[in-house]
């Protein structure tokens, strides 16, 4: 009963988060500065679009995306993983179907391209910390803007400098793909894979270097794409960082775009509540 439970609360927050943003998210969308023209005609649309999703229960954006969730355990947690797994799998199941989410997963990536039909599996990674809490960060990533998201492999004396320019020379290339205007993740250090777990990560943690992200932001407005790649500003709407340490040989960069909806939803359990 309890892991029903359990499943249904994953389930319900990813549905909530199929059909409402988080505050955050929202309060930079409806108070960002727009110059008008074009640009505001977007981000009147984009507020509207979220009120009828509010209003009518239906997901924001026709790709709901695949289901990122990182699941961060307390080191005194007494559950374990096979069930934390369950939880999270069956959470995602219930959610595509109740919540009548587009079924956008394929089995085989380059061959065939099946769907599986459920949404599933979900990309799943974990990490230890402190306590005996267990909690599921989700990101419903959806792939107009994944697609526009890279890892840039830097050398060590490209410093700050490196890193912006690198975020820049991305969105460029990005241009209106994704959806503007954006949310970025950049995650700096570890390795090639681990600069792009926390690029991640960044959507659901405390920025680790706000002077920085600031440069990035700014830099990456100064291209102006604007909303819905039609010019102007906003492009990005916040960008958040997280970095670790890494070999003295290199200098790992890693983006995720996500489009003007970013979607996420957290879910925490506190010890025997799994």
């Amino acid at each position: 009963m309890e892991l029903d439970k359990a499943i249904s609360r994953v389930a319900e927050a990813i549905i909530e988060a199929e059909r409402k943003l988080p505050v955050d998210v929202c309060e930079s969308i409806i108070n960002c500065h727009v110059d008008g023209g074009k640009a505001e005609s977007v981000m009147n649309a984009i507020k509207q679009n979220l009120e009828i999703a509010s209003k009518t229960g239906l997901p924001m954006c026709q790709d709901t995306g695949v289901f990122w969730c990182l699941v961060s355990i307390g080191r005194e947690s007494s559950v374990d993983l096979a069930t934390v797994e369950h939880v999270v799998i069956e959470g995602c199941r219930k959610a595509a179907e109740d919540g009548y989410l587009r079924r956008s997963v394929v089995a085989d990536p380059y061959s065939g391209r099946k769907n599986t039909g459920t949404n599933l599996p979900p990309f799943i990674y974990y990490e230890l910390t402190d306590g005996s809490s267990v909690e599921l960060s989700f990101l419903l990533k959806g792939f107009g803007s994944e697609n526009c998201s890279g890892v840039c492999m830097l050398r060590p004396t490209d410093g700050a400098d490196g890193i912006v320019n690198a975020v820049v020379e991305m969105m460029k290339r990005a241009g209106g793909k994704p959806c503007p205007p954006v949310f970025l993740g950049v995650g700096v250090g570890g390795t090639m894979d681990r600069a792009a777990f926390l690029s991640k990560k960044a959507f659901f943690r405390e920025n680790m270097d706000r002077e920085l992200s600031e440069r990035i932001l700014a830099a990456v407005n100064k291209l102006e794409i604007g909303p819905g790649g039609l010019g102007g500003e906003p492009t990005a709407l916040s960008v958040s960082l997280l970095s670790e340490p890494t070999h003295i040989a290199g200098l790992p960069v890693a983006l995720t775009v996500s489009c003007w909806a970013e979607r996420k939803a957290v879910i925490r359990f506190e010890e025997g509540e799994l």
